[in-house]
Parts: structure tokens; C-alpha cells; sequence
């Protein structure tokens, strides 16, 4: 059975049974913020287990993008030397949220291995918890499992929790029996035999344990399972190792064909080869998913990654750039299941492959580094040389090398490598990271709003096509700080948090700031949103409205309409840099305000200003077209169906906003904007560059604004016409002119300097001394005392010259020694550490050339007179 078939035929088999199918989540999770990455199939669920937001389902089946390169699921250094150990993997699983439970999830699970999948049922195992008697009555009673393969484990291999508090309970583990031909032993999964793998994870999530440690029942006890895709698809492939499947011998045969080896023949290779495949999946989905290489958070874990591939890749031969074309049958390989993938496909090729170039380049001169550490440890009097674990951090750190690569090394010289000392260096710095490390997606509704939804329900918005309207005032809360208190109104002067059953003040989100107007006597200056709740923030001007008022609220209307200008324009400007920069352009940010739009983009190149223009003018000419926008509600199947654009890594239910500008762009959005594109007015781009590892930021305006910006250039290029006596279409003309004029007084003044300098050289000779045989000037001079120095040398011959002069508030010194003198005679540098001290300063240099500064320019007549002392001294 071919891996596409296998899922198709998992989703089929639950969908059957009233499941939702949902798509897989990115694998940058949205609401856990103790994740980089998602690493199980229940992270999309999370906040529907914990009741934090419901569906309009309460069965649910999917396949998730995993990742697990950090944290207490790391398995890099283990990926490619066991049969089952991934970076990236994929997950099967199906879900209840309080509809059916244990004997559901059992009686799911046994028909799907043993009927659909056609698995013999004598090759499967299953293990309960040990007080599960329950589950284990229910197993017992499967019909073709005889008794004698359900095993009891303890909590460590059969109780599963989401942390230390929250939902948590027994779990049954499926699994396959690989046979006698890889271990004898046939007692079951408990005695830890390989030749018995667990396939699938059946979660009870039973109880909600408190921060003592206390369990009590939850009221909708749910069904979390977890089936590992690449398992499963080795048992119907009939193969032992993960490796040896469809999902992976395409990518080592394309890896082996680039090193020109063969698969199977060596074991180092065949190492090298798997992870070059594992690590080349999870590069395509990493970029795929918008994560770009850099130095931090999951940046970093993707260069790492990257990094280690390729120095498999260089230790098999390959010596250039291969990784880009594995991971480009990594993405012909899931066109089927992750049509993104194809996509982003040139996107995926050009970052692979300039992180590649760049890692050859780094690798070099990591070698050398690594080089000259070997020969320190060598030649160092001891009986161990050793490379210190600092070095052996610092080559994985920054140079990719991980510490089995570099004790490899090592022990080819009869060196060992200080791994000690190198895990306390890494220790550190994840420490550092842990510390920096800010989450990766909203943070939990604090408990305070989730209860008013609960009381008072949640808030009607009519902002999308009213900026007034009346709604009842049903919590109103003053603050102090940070702190809350429950009122029935405020007093003049005070601050707080009021809640309306109906508002037309739009909530901060998707970018867009939050509205500010009136709401009767308060003063709203913000609205902000948590579980469905619209939080007006406000300030009570006069007496405010009591608990239960109907309230009349009024939305600043113009500032209403040049944020709705902006918003409207992001979504044409995304629309037009996809089609100027390519598909792989993806929206990692943006700020809608009234008074300008922010839009932040991956993309990992800086965009030329011939490709901004394009972009402005595309924008401009849909405006001009004045397109009517439309707006509907649909369910997330629907609209994703339909095109629309959703953004990696937001959060979005089951219901969604379509926001459609025809012909141009669809998108989820649940902000306001104009009724039609000619609303706009005019798009002008202000600024584009850099702002992360392969995220690029445009600043533009509209409308008025827009008119504003060119007002203001029109204005700057008027006062620049005034300013050179011209008109403004000859501006530019008048400046060339003006730089042409420039550049001749410039040479002309340069040969000046030079014939003053040659003619104050001529005189200068005249004052010179004789001194045992050599022409000594010490003297002050006001000019570029090198080339001076360099004049007279050449005039003088054998010679010896001191030149000072007055910098601003600084003094300089120069001493020039003719070369058949320098070093036997007189040495500069020894001069000018001896002189130098007098006006404050100190330097050095050549026996030939010195030069030094000081801070006291008032004591150059007393630096000449011992300049004079000094070379009678060394001359007599």
C-alpha cells in the first residue's frame, strides 16, 4: 500500500464515521507558546480540549505536520542510525471532544488495522495502563485478540498528560509485531524487544489534575490518538526500517545517485544517506511552512538542520550544492497530500540553495579552525591531548560541525574532544535561548475575560457596515494598573474595560488597530479582543453609563476610513507582490492604522525599485479600476477551496470571513474595509527593506495620506529648484552640472596643494642641520605630514625628519628616517615613544616611519626643542 494511500484511506475511514476531516495545522503552532514547533497531532486541538474555544464538531480526523528537532523531543543526533528516529513526520489521528470515548476510540481502532489496513491481527500487541481496568475489559472483548497480548504498563509508558496540571489520562498503545527475524524474544512490548513497535497511541483524556498532584474526572472526557504515519506505512510495506519505505528511498536514491555510491554497500553511507533525506523533508516543509535560516529561534533549528545535511552530503563525496535538488523531490514526492509545497516550490529551490552556498563557504573555515585546535592538542605536554569543549562548541555553533563530526576527526589524530565541556558551552546557550524566548503564538485568555464570556455572553460586532449604533452595557471594570475591579459605573476621571452586548467598535486584530470614538459619557481609546469579547478601553470624561444602559456609540468615522483605506491596500499589495516576486511571498505581519500601513513579507532577497514600481503601479491601476469588494461567511473547507489566502500560523475556526476583491485577491480577513477599491485613492510606496532573516517590510500610504507624501516631495524638490536658481524639470540637469564643477575645482585644487607643498618642501630644505653626517629638520608644518615627510626624505637624502603640527584640539607628530640610516642609527619608532608623551599622546612604529598623536598641542615648541636634544644625542 503506497503512502498516498494510506492516508487517503485513514481520512476515508473516519470521515465515514462522522469525523470532520481537518487539514493539517502549520508547523508553526498558533497557541502554544511553549512550542517552536507542532510535534503531535492534538497541538491544532489544544485549546478545544482545555475548553478554551469550542467547534461546531465534536469528532475531528487528521494528518499533522510534526516536527521534533528541540527541546525533550530532540532526535537529531539519532536520525539515520535507527530505523525510526525523524525530524520531520507525519501523524494520523483521530480526535472526540466529549462525544464517544474509550470504547469508541477501541472499537475504531481495531477494524481500521485489522479489516481496512488488512494487518494480520496475530502480529498486534496492546498495552493498558495498569489501574485501566476498563480499557482492558474492553480490549478483551475484541474479537481476535487473544488475551494473552494485552499487557499492563505503569504511568511512564501508558499515562499521558499535558503538563504538570490540566487534562490528562491512561492511554492504550497498538503494537506491531515484526517477527522472530529481529529479536527471538516473544514476550510482548513490555520486555522493551525491537522487533515490537508501537504503531498507534489510543489517549483517554480522562481526568484534569491539579497543581497538587489531585485528579478529579472531567466533566466531556475526550479521545486523543496519535498513529505514526511512517510506522505504519513500513508494516504495509512489509519492511522493518521507516527508511526502506516509499517515503523515503526516492529521496536516498536521488542523494546516492549526487554521491555516486550505493545504497546498502556501507554502513557510514547509508547513515549519511538517510539523513540527508530525513533533513531535506523537514527543509522543504520548514521553508514551506515560512520559517526562514537565521541565527535565532526556529530559524536556527531550521540552519541546523541544513547545515548537518549538507556535512553528511560533503562527508559522502558530494561536493557541491545537492540539497536543493533533494528537496525538490521532497516536494514532487507530497504534491499530492501537501499541494503548498508545490506552490512554493522556485521559493523552497532558491533559499536551499543560497543557504547551501553560504554553508560551504563557512564550512572552510571551519575546517581550519578545527585544523589548528587538532595541532594545539597534539603538540600540548599531556597525556590526553584534547580539544576543549569550548572549540568544539563554537564548530558546531557557528560552523555546522556537530560534535560526533568533529570527535570523528579527532580520533583519526588520536584526540579526544572534551564532550563535558561542550555540553556545559550548550547548556548555556540554551539556557540564553529559553530566557529570550518570547512564545510562539498568543498566549492564554486570561481566566477573568473567559468567565464574563461565559456570564454575559460574548460581543455582536456591526462594524463591518456601521461606524454607530446602541448596544447594552453588560460589564464595565475599573483599572488600576494592571488590576481589575468589577463596577456598576465610573467616576469622572477614572479608567477601565467596557464590555456591550453589540458594538460597532472594531478590536484589535489581523494587524488592524483597534477603534477609538465615544460610548456616552466615556471616552473610548482603544478596543482590544479576548475570548469573543471586544474590550473597550476608556476614559470617563463625565459621569459614565451604569451596568445595563443602552449606550450610544459612535466610532471616530475618519479615522475609521483611512485605516480601511490601508487594510484594502494590503491586500492588493500582497496580491501584487506574488505576482511581481513570485507565489513563494507570504504575509508574516503587517500594521493597518490611519495614518499609514506596514506589510511584512518572506521573501529572501532585498526588492529592486524597478520591481516596487511594478508593484505600486499594479495596486494603482486596480484602484483606478474601482472594484467592488464582497464579503462572506463560510466555512474554512469552503473558502480554502475557493482559493482563499490564510495566513500560516493564525488562528481561524470553523466559520470564517471571506474578504474577495474580484479578479485581484481573496483572503481571510475579519477587518472593515472600503465598499469598492476606488475608495482608495491613491497607493504610494514609502520605504522597503530588511527586517529578519528572509522577511522583508514595505511602508506605504493612501488616500490622503498618499496626496500628503507627494505634496511633501513636491515641496522638497520646489525648495531645491529655488535653491540652484532653476526650475524643477531642471533639477536634476542643474545638479550634474554643479558635480561636473565640483570635480574640476577639486583636481584643480589638489594640483594647488601639491605645487604649494613642493614649494614649502624647497624652502623648508634650507632650515635644514647637518648633523654627523646626516641632514636633520625638525620643524612645524600646517599639511598632510606624510607626503610632506616623503618630499623632503627624497630632497635630503640621508636624512632624519621631525614634522608637527595643530589638528583642531589635537596634536600630531611624524618622524622620517632616510633608509640606509634606519635602525643603526636613528629609529623612528623609539623617537616617537619617547617624544610623543610631551603633548599628551603616545604611538610607534617602523625604524624608517613613526607617527603619533597627542592632546596638548600648546607643547609642540617644547617637543621640537627635545627633538633637536634627542637627535644630537643619537647623531653627536
Amino acid at each position: 500500500m503506497k503512502s498516498d494511500v494510506i492516508r487517503s484511506t485513514f481520512l476515508k475511514f473516519f470521515e465515514d464515521r462522522d469525523h470532520h476531516v481537518v487539514p493539517s495545522g502549520s508547523l508553526i503552532p498558533h497557541n502554544d507558546p511553549t512550542l517552536f514547533f507542532a510535534n503531535a497531532g492534538m497541538v491544532q486541538f489544544k485549546d478545544t480540549f482545555t475548553g478554551e474555544e469550542t467547534r461546531a464538531y465534536s469528532r475531528a480526523t487528521s494528518i499533522q505536520k510534526c516536527l521534533r528537532v528541540s527541546g525533550k523531543h530532540n532526535d537529531l543526533d539519532n536520525v539515520g542510525r535507527t530505523p525510526r528516529h525523524h525530524t520531520f513526520f507525519e501523524m494520523l489521528g483521530n480526535f472526540s471532544f466529549g462525544d464517544y470515548f474509550k470504547e469508541g476510540a477501541i472499537q475504531a481502532a481495531w477494524p481500521l488495522l485489522t479489516e481496512t489496513f488488512g494487518i494480520d491481527p496475530d502480529r498486534l500487541w496492546v498495552t493498558v495502563f495498569e489501574d485501566d481496568d476498563e480499557a482492558h475489559a474492553i480490549w478483551s472483548n475484541v474479537e481476535g485478540l487473544s488475551p494473552h497480548r494485552i499487557q499492563r504498563l505503569g504511568a511512564k509508558d501508558n499515562f499521558w498528560s499535558m503538563g504538570d496540571t490540566g487534562p490528562c489520562g491512561p492511554c492504550s498503545e497498538i503494537f506491531y509485531d515484526h517477527g522472530e527475524a529481529i529479536d527471538a524474544n516473544a514476550g510482548g512490548p513490555a520486555t522493551d524487544s525491537p522487533r515490537y513497535v508501537e504503531i498507534w497511541n489510543l489517549v483517554f483524556m480522562q481526568f484534569e489534575q491539579a497543581a497538587d498532584g489531585s485528579r478529579t474526572p472531567l466533566p466531556k472526557p475526550s479521545i486523543d490518538t496519535g498513529m505514526g504515519f511512517e510506522r505504519v506505512a513500513a508494516v504495509k510495506q512489509g519492511v522493518f526500517s521507516n527508511y526502506d519505505t516509499d517515503l523515503f528511498q526516492p529521496l536516498i536514491r536521488e542523494a546516492a545517485d549526487l554521491a555516486g555510491v550505493t545504497y546498502g554497500k556501507d554502513d557510514e553511507i547509508d547513515v549519511a544517506l538517510r539523513v540527508i533525506a530525513d533533513h531535506a523533508r523537514a527543509t522543504a516543509f520548514l521553508i514551506g511552512d515560512g520559517v526562514m535560516p537565521s541565527n535565532e529561534g526556529r530559524g536556527y533549528v531550521l540552519r541546523r538542520v541544513m547545515r548537518r545535511a549538507i556535512r553528511f552530503g560533503v562527508k559522502v563525496g558530494i561536493d557541491t550544492p545537492f540539497l536543493h535538488r533533494v528537496t525538490q523531490t521532497v516536494g514532487d514526492q507530497f504534491l499530492t497530500a501537501y499541494p503548498e509545497l508545490a506552490q512554493r516550490k522556485d521559493f523552497i529551490h532558491e533559499v536551499t540553495l543560497g543557504e547551501e552556498e553560504r554553508f560551504r563557504r563557512t564550512l572552510g573555515r571551519g575546517m581550519v579552525l578545527l585544523t589548528e585546535a587538532l595541532d594545539q592538542a597534539k603538540s600540548a605536554s599531556t597525556d590526553t591531548p584534547t580539544v576543549s569543549g569550548d572549540v568544539a562548541f563554537t564548530l558546531s555553533d557557528t560552523y555546522g560541525f556537530p560534535l560526533d563530526l568533529t570527535q570523528l576527526i579527532a580520533e583519526e589524530r588520536g584526540i579526544a574532544v572534551d564532550a563535558e565541556g561542550y555540553e556545559k558551552a550548550l547548556g548555556e546557550q540554551q539556557a540564553r535561548g529559553r530566557a529570550a524566548w518570547k512564545g510562539s503564538g498568543e498566549e492564554s485568555v486570561q481566566d477573568i475575560w473567559r468567565q464574563v464570556a461565559h456570564d454575559k455572553g460574548t460581543t455582536t460586532f456591526t462594524g463591518h457596515t456601521d461606524t454607530e449604533g446602541t448596544g447594552i452595557l453588560t460589564a464595565l471594570f475599573r483599572a488600576d494598573g494592571d488590576a481589575l475591579e468589577s463596577v456598576e459605573k465610573l467616576n469622572a476621571g477614572e479608567k477601565g474595560i467596557a464590555l456591550f452586548a453589540t458594538t460597532p467598535f472594531y478590536a484589535e486584530g489581523g494587524g488592524q488597530v483597534g477603534d477609538r470614538g465615544t460610548a456616552g459619557g466615556l471616552e473610548v481609546v482603544d478596543t482590544t479582543k479576548a475570548s469573543d469579547l471586544h474590550l473597550h478601553h476608556v476614559r470617563c470624561a463625565q459621569d459614565s453609563p451604569r451596568v445595563g444602559d443602552e449606550v450610544s456609540l459612535t466610532v471616530h468615522h475618519h479615522a475609521r476610513e483611512r485605516t480601511q483605506r490601508n487594510h484594502t491596500a494590503t491586500h492588493l499589495m500582497h496580491a501584487a507582490l506574488q505576482e511581481v516576486l513570485g507565489n513563494h511571498v507570504s504575509q508574516k505581519g503587517s500594521l493597518v492604522e490611519p495614518d499609514r500601513l506596514r506589510f511584512d513579507f518572506a521573501h529572501h532577497k532585498p526588492v529592486t525599485d524597478e520591481e516596487l514600481q511594478r508593484v505600486e503601479d499594479q495596486v494603482n491601476d486596480q484602484i483606478l479600476q474601482n472594484i467592488a469588494l464582497s464579503s462572506s461567511i463560510e466555512s474554512i473547507d469552503a473558502a480554502t477551496e475557493r482559493g482563499a489566502t490564510a495566513l500560516f500560523g493564525e488562528k481561524y475556526g470553523d466559520e470564517v470571513r471571506v474578504v474577495e476583491i474580484p479578479g485581484c485577491s481573496i483572503e481571510l480577513c475579519g477587518g472593515t474595509h472600503v465598499n469598492r477599491s476606488g475608495d482608495i485613492g491613491l497607493f504610494r510606496i514609502l520605504s522597503e527593506a530588511g527586517v529578519a532573516a528572509g522577511v522583508r517590510r514595505i511602508e506605504a500610504q493612501t488616500g490622503t495620506g498618499a496626496i500628503a507624501h507627494v505634496r511633501e516631495q513636491r515641496s522638497l524638490l520646489d525648495q531645491a529648484a529655488a535653491a540652484l536658481k532653476t526650475n524643477p524639470a531642471r533639477v536634476l540637469e542643474s545638479i550634474r552640472k554643479l558635480q561636473e564643477e565640483r570635480r574640476a575645482l577639486e583636481k584643480d585644487l589638489s594640483k594647488a596643494s601639491t605645487e604649494l607643498a613642493r614649494m614649502a618642501a624647497g624652502a623648508l630644505t634650507d632650515s635644514a642641520q647637518e648633523i654627523g653626517g646626516v641632514n636633520v629638520l625638525i620643524t612645524r608644518f600646517d599639511g598632510d605630514l606624510r607626503q610632506q615627510a616623503d618630499r623632503l626624505r627624497d630632497q635630503l637624502g640621508t636624512s632624519l625628519i621631525v614634522l608637527a603640527s595643530e589638528k583642531g584640539p589635537k596634536a600630531l607628530l611624524l618622524i622620517a628616517v632616510s633608509k640606509d640610516i634606519a635602525g643603526s642609527r636613528v629609529h623612528a619608532g623609539d623617537m616617537i615613544r619617547q617624544l610623543a608623551p610631551i603633548i599628551g599622546g603616545g604611538g610607534g612604529g617602523r625604524p624608517d616611519h613613526a607617527q603619533a598623536g597627542g592632546k596638548d598641542p600648546s607643547k609642540i615648541p617644547e617637543l621640537l626643542d627635545a627633538a633637536h636634544r634627542l637627535a644630537g644625542e643619537l647623531l653627536g
